[in-house]
């Protein structure tokens, strides 16, 4: 397991762009992140200005000229972008050709129709697991919630029961498996294997998904136990018209063909990675073709153009429709470019002030894993920032020195490290704090109960799935 070592990492560390100490960078970044909370949290702002305006403050308190501090987030955020921009966008049209198409339908409806009574927890685990590999958590939350609340009604369920393992599948994936914007983020930060990660991530996400879903649902129930919000219930089509709803469902695709679509990035992915371990020679052709075929960009694309076909033919789209869909996918991802490339800038901002030197510097003392540390430091921002991938994004820049001296597996695992940490407890300045609330109609003290902790005990299982794997690989 890798420990810290500044003396190691000193060759590899950025010249910082103020000569401030530590105590003046430490006062530094409380203003930077204080000021971030207080935006978003107080005045609403939205989180891409808060993020802007959060950076120079915190270059101006750490004492760096301004002309360096805007050219440090503007550099971070350029880097943002260029890496994982193209691929939010083909995960957001993949996800849209999904939805419209009745694929995510025919997922829902086919492992409904197979689980019983008691399977039904882990049925909405799988089918969140499935839905939420290609799209946003927001999105999936909007797609599986009108599943939840009609399940949880016609079944007789606790809505607890229900609704936590479908939530624990979709933030699971939001936070540990590329493509999801965070992961990709970290993957790019610190050099890590995509592939790599991938895998790892599928270890620790399944056992993390289990606990904090079908396994804690068993007792969220104890502590609320509410029915499904008729106004939600209205909403989620219980009382749509059975003519429409009919014809809707008779064109979509099928059960077989969408889960193949939707997992084959996955496996060109995965692919990549296995002929990457096995072969293991950079000049090889066959490792060359599967470095093209599995790179994130052209596994995505393929799966776009293969779902056009395979989604979008088969529910009778014409090619005027295919793109529509494909157009309207696109505008609302302009938000999450935004606050991924601003984020991206806020924690280049962090990384050329000098803070994470100086946390190497603070903690080269401490008896810790280099993997708890990254941990603690995307617990301690998702916190003050309520942004899963804000924490993600800032903590791998912070962490980036740490993979200097890594191996490709550690440093895989140091991207899950963070991933774990930036999921942990989301409280009342999250949007997805917001978002379950209203949908579940909880009120605070429920939604803390219930979704806070299942967050933090996703992210407690998977800081110590990561620090187990870094002992056998």
């Amino acid at each position: 397991m890798a420990h810290l070592s500044v003396e190691m990492l000193a060759a590899d560390a950025t010249a910082p762009i103020t000569s401030a100490g530590h105590a003046q960078l430490g006062i530094a970044v409380l203003a930077g992140i204080a000021v971030l909370v207080l935006l978003i949290t107080k005045f609403k702002l939205h989180a891409f200005l808060a993020l802007i305006i959060g950076s120079l403050v915190l270059g101006a308190v750490a004492g760096a000229p301004l002309d360096k501090a805007i050219a440090s987030f503007s550099t971070g955020l350029g880097t943002t972008v260029a890496g994982t921009g193209v691929l939010i966008a083909l995960g957001a049209v993949l996800g849209k050709l999904l939805a419209d198409s009745g694929g995510a339908d025919q997922i829902v409806d086919t492992i409904l129709a197979r689980a019983g009574g008691r399977g039904m927890p882990w049925a909405m685990v799988l089918i969140a697991g499935i839905v939420g590999l290609p799209i946003f958590f927001e999105v999936g939350i909007v797609l599986l919630i009108p599943v939840v609340l009609l399940v949880a009604k016609r079944g007789n369920f606790s809505l607890m029961r229900i609704g936590i393992p479908a939530l624990a599948g979709l933030s699971v994936m939001h936070g540990l498996i590329p493509p999801h914007p965070g992961p990709l983020a970290a993957i790019d930060a610190v050099k890590a294997n995509l592939g790599v990660t991938l895998a790892l991530g599928v270890v620790i996400a399944i056992p993390a998904a289990i606990i904090a879903g079908p396994l804690f649902s068993r007792y969220a129930p104890r502590w609320v136990d509410i029915a499904p919000p008729e106004k939600m219930l209205f909403s989620s089509g219980e009382t749509a018209d059975p003519g429409a709803r009919a014809e809707r469902l008779a064109k979509r695709p099928g059960f077989g063909i969408t889960v193949a679509t939707v997992l084959l990035p996955v496996v060109m992915m995965l692919a990549k990675a296995l002929v990457d371990i096995v072969v293991d020679d950079p000049k090889d052709s066959l490792q060359r073709v599967f470095d093209i075929v599995g790179s994130p960009l052209i596994a995505l694309l393929t799966a776009v153009v293969v779902a056009m076909f395979t989604l979008g033919r088969s529910a009778g789209f014409t090619r005027g429709r295919i793109a529509s869909t494909v157009e309207s996918s696109l505008g609302p991802i302009a938000g999450v470019l935004l606050i991924v490339g601003a984020g991206g800038g806020f924690k280049q901002t962090l990384v050329d002030s000098g803070v994470g030197r100086m946390i190497l510097d603070v903690s080269r003392h401490w008896n810790i894993s280099a993997l708890l540390l990254a941990w603690l430091i995307a617990v301690a921002i998702r916190l003050v920032t309520g942004s899963a991938t804000v924490a993600t994004i800032s903590a791998a820049g912070l962490a980036a020195p740490l993979a200097a001296q890594m191996s490709t597996t550690h440093t895989a695992l140091l991207v899950l490290a963070i991933g774990a940490g930036s999921l942990f407890f989301s409280h009342v300045n999250d949007a997805g704090f917001w978002m379950v609330k209203e949908y579940f109609g909880m009120d605070v003290g429920q939604t803390l109960k219930t979704w806070s902790l299942m967050e933090t005990l996703i992210s407690v299982v998977g800081i110590v799935g990561v620090l187990g794997l870094s002992l056998v690989v």
